[in-house]
């Protein structure tokens, strides 16, 4: 066996890990048999220069001009259009539309004259001529290269001179510094790094795609989060026609915003009006049924909540979720027994957001238990209602933020009454209060919900 070199490491290819020596098993993330050798470099003395920190009261200001890609719900979770020399990273599930997104936007940005640069480790050219023939796409400004060695795409940026990169995917390109295979922690994180370095010094406006694991986080080390500019996460399967992207890292804009999309024959149409999308298919006069304004972001959005609740067959009721966190659920419905002798305790709960968007903000709370409520009864609440709120264990209404946004969007969408918290009222800045109904306590809304 030959001795190990100085200054290697063993790398966890799944959480990127590292340990001066092998063994079996990472001791952080517990994978076997996924610590690889990789060699290091330390610095020589004397390589130190000469570094200064200047005050930040007297650093240039940077006056950031976006340019638009054309497709408004791409530009919405990029924080209003890509900044230039940024670096985007994307992921997804395989298949749930993540190139042809991406081909999209480049022929949209190369139909009005500027140069964009698609490079492809995954397809042949043919491969991404046939998508582009479906999708439209036929710009002669959109060049496509199947290149996935860094010296290669390097050259190939330095002579095109493109205004927008795309790479798909980071899992397939390659750095000959880098003795490991593509795909690996060390390939993954220093092609990452070239890739920052040749946006910053070009100021490129650079797309990467991402591979996800099974666990729905992209693959590679998590360091490769921290090195982009912005992470988004396509959303969606291959049976749903919507089609979500969230952002959750922007260094230029607002985090956690939402673009909503949908699948059709002509590739990914962006969805101006979300709200109607996801309650196109609702029932109404059903019980169960209770529509809430949620905030996505900066951007208000109404959903349906879903809840069927049935006399369990077990010796323990279940609770079961999608879209909501089922924690929450079992901490609301303890507090309705305790707080107004609702027993749940021998009934099945069932809750479902419609249109699978998946909420976690605190005001939900409102709409869970009006649905429950509404379903154990038997009594539909009316479906010119909408509501919204946070609830506490006492079974106080409690307030939330952006209330002037949900009512301004449950009103613009034709619906007659807001139910809210009472401590919201103050702070509108909504002109006229008619149609408002507002609720100190769970008892106060079921009241005003005819529960």
């Amino acid at each position: 066996m030959s001795k190990r070199d100085k200054g290697s490491m063993f790398v966890c290819q799944s959480c990127g890990t590292a340990s001066l020596r092998w063994m079996g098993r990472c001791p952080s993330c517990g994978e076997w048999d996924s610590l690889v050798e990789e060699s290091g470099s330390s610095p020589e003395p004397g390589a130190e220069k000469e570094v200064k920190a200047v005050a930040l009261a007297s650093a240039d200001s940077l006056d950031i001009a976006r340019v638009l890609t054309g497709n408004s719900e791409f530009d919405r979770v990029l924080g209003g259009g890509m900044v230039p020399g940024s670096l985007v990273l994307l992921g997804g599930e395989p298949g749930v539309g993540k190139s042809t997104l991406l081909l999209q936007i480049s022929d949209l940005i190369a139909s009005r004259g500027d140069k964009v640069l698609y490079i492809s480790g995954e397809e042949s050219a043919e491969q991404i001529k046939l998508r582009g023939d479906r999708l439209g796409a036929n710009s002669k400004n959109l060049l496509v290269s199947t290149e996935t060695g860094m010296e290669g795409i390097i050259w190939l940026v330095d002579r095109e001179s493109p205004d927008l990169l795309v790479v798909d995917s980071i899992q397939t390109m390659r750095s000959p510094e880098t003795a490991s295979a593509p795909g690996s922690v060390g390939q993954v994180r220093d092609c990452t790094m070239r890739f920052l370095d040749l946006a910053k010094r070009q100021n490129l406006s650079t797309i990467l795609i991402g591979h996800i694991t099974k666990d729905g986080a992209i693959a590679g080390p998590k360091i490769l989060e921290h090195i982009v500019d912005v992470v988004l996460y396509f959303e969606g399967n291959m049976s749903q026609n919507q089609k979500l992207i969230r952002t959750v890292k922007n260094r230029f804009g607002p985090s956690n915003e939402l673009g909503v999309f949908e699948m059709t024959a002509r590739g990914l149409q962006p969805v101006d009006n979300p709200s109607g999308l996801f309650l196109a298919e609702r029932k109404k006069h059903v019980s169960g049924s209770v529509v809430m304004a949620a905030m996505q972001g900066t951007r208000p959005m109404l959903v349906e909540l879903q809840a069927l609740v049935t006399r369990t067959s077990f010796s323990t009721a279940r609770r079961m979720t999608a879209g909501v966190d089922p924690n929450r659920i079992t901490l609301l419905m303890a507090m309705l027994e305790k707080r107004t002798g609702i027993i749940l305790n021998s009934c099945d709960v069932y809750m479902n957001v419609a249109g699978g968007l998946a909420l976690s903000e605190p005001a939900l709370d409102l709409a869970v238990i009006g649905a429950v409520v509404s379903s154990y009864r038997d009594i539909p609440v009316d479906d010119k209602t909408v509501v919204f709120g946070e609830v506490g264990l006492a079974g106080e209404v409690r307030a939330v933020s952006s209330a002037d946004a949900r009512i301004r969007e449950a009103f613009g969408m034709g619906f007659k009454q807001v139910i809210m918290p009472a401590t919201n009222i103050d702070s509108l800045d909504h002109n006229g209060k008619k149609g408002l109904k507002v609720v100190g306590s769970v008892l106060d809304f079921l009241d005003s919900a005819g529960l």
